[in-house]
């Protein structure tokens, strides 16, 4: 049986001027010709334009096509170990784009959504869309990344004015404990620290002992969070820290 080049084209989803084209360089030229001249193709010539259309599809150009095909050592079998092998790597580099895709979509829904004269009345001149870039490089990957995301979504400027009033609130106090001489390791602090994490979990995600820990070994470590807490007062920072580590311990050993 054999088909015009009409039906051919239809069949693979390509057009007629492809057909003609392959035909006058030697890749798929029909097996049959009409007494009119017009190219018919049987099944062979069917399977042919299949592999082409394959290899095509992996972004082989036309001339390495017809080596591979034209191989008269090729074994089919191989052919087909070949397809399968390039087809399960482009399924991987497939899942790594859309994984990709999905992990730009999550980082472009920060949870900031304010004009940015909200944001300034909100935060004055910090922009927290500045760092966005970096927060979802750093931990787009975590359960808390994407907690944090789907939360802070639906926060309006009213919502963040009472959150940032409620942190400068615990680290207010805890710069009072600081200034009266009190132990980072006294009940008192500790308490603060407590509060400091339930707040976290509250507001952001949930920040467990271990992560709170890590927490504040991050307002130590990085010079932007630690410059946040020394503008309170100084020596804030490690104050924080160190209370965090002490209601940790409070907890893990109880």
């Amino acid at each position: 049986m054999s088909y015009s080049v009409g039906r051919v084209a239809g069949f693979a989803g390509i057009t007629v001027r492809t057909l003609h084209h392959y035909d006058e360089i030697g890749l798929l030229v029909p097996s049959e010709r009409t007494h009119a001249g017009h190219r018919r193709y049987n099944d062979a010539d069917l399977d042919r334009l299949q592999q082409i259309l394959f290899y095509r599809e992996l972004g082989f150009p036309l001339d390495e096509v017809a080596a591979l095909l034209d191989d008269p050592d090729a074994d089919p079998r191989a052919h087909l170990r070949r397809q399968h092998e390039l087809l399960t790597a482009r399924i991987e580099k497939l899942q790594k784009m859309a994984a990709a895709v999905e992990h730009a979509m999550e980082a472009r829904t920060m949870g900031i959504n304010l004009t940015p004269e909200e944001k300034f009345e909100v935060f004055g001149e910090f922009d927290p869309d500045r760092y966005a870039d970096e927060v979802a490089e750093r931990w787009g990957d975590t359960e808390a990344y994407r907690q944090s995301q789907r939360r802070t979504a639906s926060y309006t400027k009213e919502d963040w004015k009472r959150i940032n009033a409620e942190m400068d609130a615990i680290h207010h106090r805890m710069a009072g404990l600081l200034a009266e001489g009190v132990p980072a390791d006294s009940a008192a602090a500790m308490d603060i620290a407590e509060e400091h994490r339930r707040f976290v979990t509250g507001t952001y995600y949930d920040c467990g002992h271990e992560m709170h820990v890590w927490l504040g070994e991050m307002y130590v470590a990085d010079e932007r969070f630690t410059a946040t807490y020394e503008a309170v007062r100084p020596g804030l920072a490690v104050y924080m820290r160190d209370a965090i580590v002490a209601n940790t311990a409070r907890h893990t050993t109880a």
